[in-house]
């Protein structure tokens, strides 16, 4: 696919992401809420989410008002929602342009009240409860007044109830049902008051896969989406696949004498003459300096050897004696019979997939496909 001159490229399959929704719909047979915070995990916020919604979601799902006004803007036909925290005097911003924000105090649901007093529309809110994960949320044991009470607000109308999930990518622990069962607890209260939001959500990707019961009538899916696995105890099962491609060049194939220290702090040194390799790529593009990273050349698995730098990694090439300068090489991807997955990447800088995406740099062009 033509890097379109670029040295240092990401490309996307937009196609990918669409099969990944309709996926997702098929297994649960609800609404969809297409995570696209964080620039939609590095994939590119407007063409992932242009394409998750032309998989069938409805609405999307984001952290910061500003995610969502980006996407108001693009004309993306779904409904935003703001699943973190917004500043009250954006309320009225958001009930203009019809993005709904998350309530959890009601200190803050009284300011967003005041915010949207001189907006054109109602400001839609979502009431989020803390069931267990520590984090935003108000508490489920009076959460039937709470809800009742904001629906006493004025310029304010409460569209739905949700929660979040701290183990639901590990089924074996109990806590996703112990939320599960205090989530259902305050449900049943609303409904025995007449006071049940007509949208309910708590199931990300994991809860989605793995809970049935935990899906309602909307899912929010964020990393499935993309065809990445939630854990390792939490893999999708089949129909997905990954909509992400990172690949570099090569911009330099020289051979070293043994002995010959490599980039910074020689970390690296020749053990006999070596073929040596730049590859145009670094920790400024997300490339991050741990030992034992990989790389595909010319569809074989290649190390790379000393320090990574800001802009450009060393790699060892003595396997790959046809390399050339401007070969492409493959950082997250497939070529050939090999794969490199940001799975094992994560494995490899002792982190997760989702934190190996999100963290590729706003300067890696994206190309979509």
């Amino acid at each position: 696919m033509p890097s379109n001159g670029q040295t240092n490229w990401i490309e996307v399959d937009l196609e990918a992401i669409r099969q990944n929704v309709r996926r997702l719909l098929q297994i649960t047979g609800v609404q969809v809420m297409a995570v696209v915070k964080a620039n939609a995990y590095g994939h590119g916020l407007v063409e992932a989410s242009r394409a998750a919604v032309e998989g069938g979601a409805t609405w999307l799902g984001v952290a910061r008002i500003d995610e969502a006004l980006t996407l108001v803007q693009a004309g993306i036909p779904a409904t935003p929602v703001v699943l973190g925290y917004t500043e009250p005097e954006r309320a009225c911003e958001a009930a203009n342009q019809g993005v709904r924000l998350a309530v959890y105090d009601r200190m803050v649901a009284e300011a967003y009240a005041a915010g949207a007093k001189n907006a054109g529309s109602p400001l839609y809110v979502h009431a989020k409860f803390d069931t267990g994960m520590g984090r935003l949320g108000h508490s489920p044991k009076d959460g039937v007044e709470f809800i009742h009470w904001l629906k006493g607000l004025p310029h304010v109308q409460v569209e739905g109830v949700f929660t979040h999930f701290a183990e639901a990518d590990e089924p074996q622990k109990p806590t996703t049902l112990k939320q599960l069962a205090v989530f259902d607890e305050l449900l049943q209260g609303l409904n025995a008051a007449g006071l049940r939001p007509p949208l309910v959500h708590a199931a990300n990707s994991a809860a989605t896969i793995l809970f049935p019961q935990a899906r309602y009538n909307l899912v929010r899916p964020g990393i499935a989406v993309y065809g990445l696995q939630p854990s390792p105890t939490a893999p999708l099962p089949s129909g997905f696949r990954p909509a992400l491609c990172w690949k570099a060049r090569l911009a330099s194939v020289k051979m070293f004498p043994p002995g010959h220290g490599l980039s910074y702090n020689y970390q690296y040194f020749t053990t006999r003459e070596e073929r040596i390799g730049v590859v145009t790529v670094g920790y400024a593009d997300g490339f991050r300096r741990v030992a034992g990273n990989q790389v595909l050349v010319r569809g074989k698995r290649v190390p790379v050897v000393g320090a990574v730098c800001m802009d450009q990694c060393l790699v060892q090439l003595d396997e790959v004696q046809d390399a050339r300068i401007g070969d492409e090489v493959i950082l997250i991807g497939r070529e050939g019979e090999e794969m490199i997955s940001a799975e094992e990447i994560a494995r490899q800088w002792g982190t997760i997939g989702y934190e190996v995406v999100c963290g590729l740099g706003a300067r890696v062009p994206r190309v979509y496909r």
